[in-house]
């Protein structure tokens, strides 16, 4: 599928990729890609691409442009600490550039997370309707569950008020995240009585979806948890969920040796 990607300055100054198919006919779906802690890199260009062809006008802002070093901070040799306010602000600035687009079918949204801002698309669901919450090794981390001078509320009170499925996809190789911590985010889901659709890879350490990072990315992986997300994607906005409808999946795959305190971080 043929796509056209352009540089767009959102109304607050943020620049933003944009990517959609450009011959498709009528509304797509919209799909907000927030970064790791890279910023704006050529990854989260790369993956904005591979969702348009998949059928979605695509926005991927640059949630961290405020920080003032963006070599230092592409390089991961610095950090910008998004709040959960910054965040929510930052995301109403992308949809309300995205929402421009001719294609963009604004009633249906989701927002995808990876790393650092996974915890951000449930953030702002918990605040904003939108049709779905995409979380790739991020948001289940033992320090994302406080309030923080970052984060203004316990996380299972925002789960709490969300109101759409969360698709989420770790490794069970991540040294941040372990698997007892992603059954916490299950067992917060279904306490709250959410739907998820949650999937454990083994083999897989954290970043293992990023192929410009050679010691992280694991193709097989990486290819079956993208499928996994889009097949989510793809039931979420025809529409095949329904909202009196509590849907509960949960795939995990481990080594019996399973010890989370010998992962380490790759690069």
């Amino acid at each position: 599928m043929s796509i056209k990607t352009e540089d767009v300055v959102c109304g607050n100054g943020m620049p933003a990729v944009i990517a959609y198919p450009a011959d498709a006919s009528g509304k797509l779906p919209v799909v907000v890609l927030m970064h790791e802690r890279y910023g704006l890199v050529q990854h989260t260009k790369d993956q904005a691409a591979r969702c348009a062809r998949d059928g979605y006008v695509v926005i991927a802002p640059n949630f961290f442009f405020r920080h003032p070093d963006q070599v230092a901070l592409n390089k991961g040799d610095s950090r910008y600490d998004l709040t959960d306010t910054e965040s929510n602000e930052l995301m109403a600035a992308a949809l309300a550039t995205i929402a421009q687009n001719s294609k963009a079918d604004m009633g249906r949204v989701a927002i995808a997370g990876y790393c650092q801002t996974g915890r951000h698309p449930m953030v702002f669901a918990a605040k904003n309707k939108i049709a779905a919450a995409v979380v790739w090794y991020g948001g289940a981390a033992k320090r994302e569950w406080d309030v923080t001078p970052t984060q203004a509320e316990p996380l299972a009170d925002l789960i709490a008020t969300m109101d759409c499925p969360v698709f989420a996809a770790f490794g069970a190789e991540d040294h941040i995240i372990s698997v007892e911590d992603v059954r916490r985010l299950r067992n917060t889901l279904e306490d709250k009585n959410k739907s998820y659709d949650i999937h454990i890879y083994a083999g897989a350490p954290h970043g293992w979806l990023n192929d410009t990072m050679p010691g992280r990315y694991r193709k097989p992986q990486a290819d079956a948890a993208w499928a996994a997300q889009q097949a989510f994607l793809s039931k979420v906005m025809s529409g095949a969920v329904k909202s009196d409808i509590i849907s509960w999946t949960f795939e995990c795959e481990k080594s019996t040796s399973y010890d989370f305190s010998k992962n380490v971080r790759l690069e």
